[in-house]
């Protein structure tokens, strides 16, 4: 009886498309790995060194900071205020 994996008694030409298929799949899971860490995402693999995105509008800055802790609640409505009179609020009130 002849199958796949055997040719006239021996390994048959299907046994070279086994080392391919895990190449193929080798080399696709690199590619998705690469691709999906290349986002700009911080990580191994993202930019390093960066303290925030350059399109962060100062409303997001001040309430990340206020977050974080770096500024006490007095001092981010004093904040806030100033940049109300100066830029005004996007998208109504908070």
């Amino acid at each position: 009886m002849q199958t796949l994996a055997q040719w006239d008694g021996g390994p048959g030409p299907w046994i070279l498309f086994f080392p391919l298929i895990w190449a193929a799949v080798v080399v696709g899971a690199v590619t998705v790995l690469r691709r999906t860490a290349g986002r700009g995402r911080r990580g191994p693999w993202g930019p390093a060194g960066t303290a925030r995105p350059a399109g962060d509008s100062p409303l997001a800055v001040l309430g990340r900071r206020f977050a974080s802790g770096e500024i006490d609640e007095d001092e981010y409505w004093r904040r806030l205020s100033v940049l109300d009179e100066q830029f005004g609020r996007r998208g109504g009130a908070a």
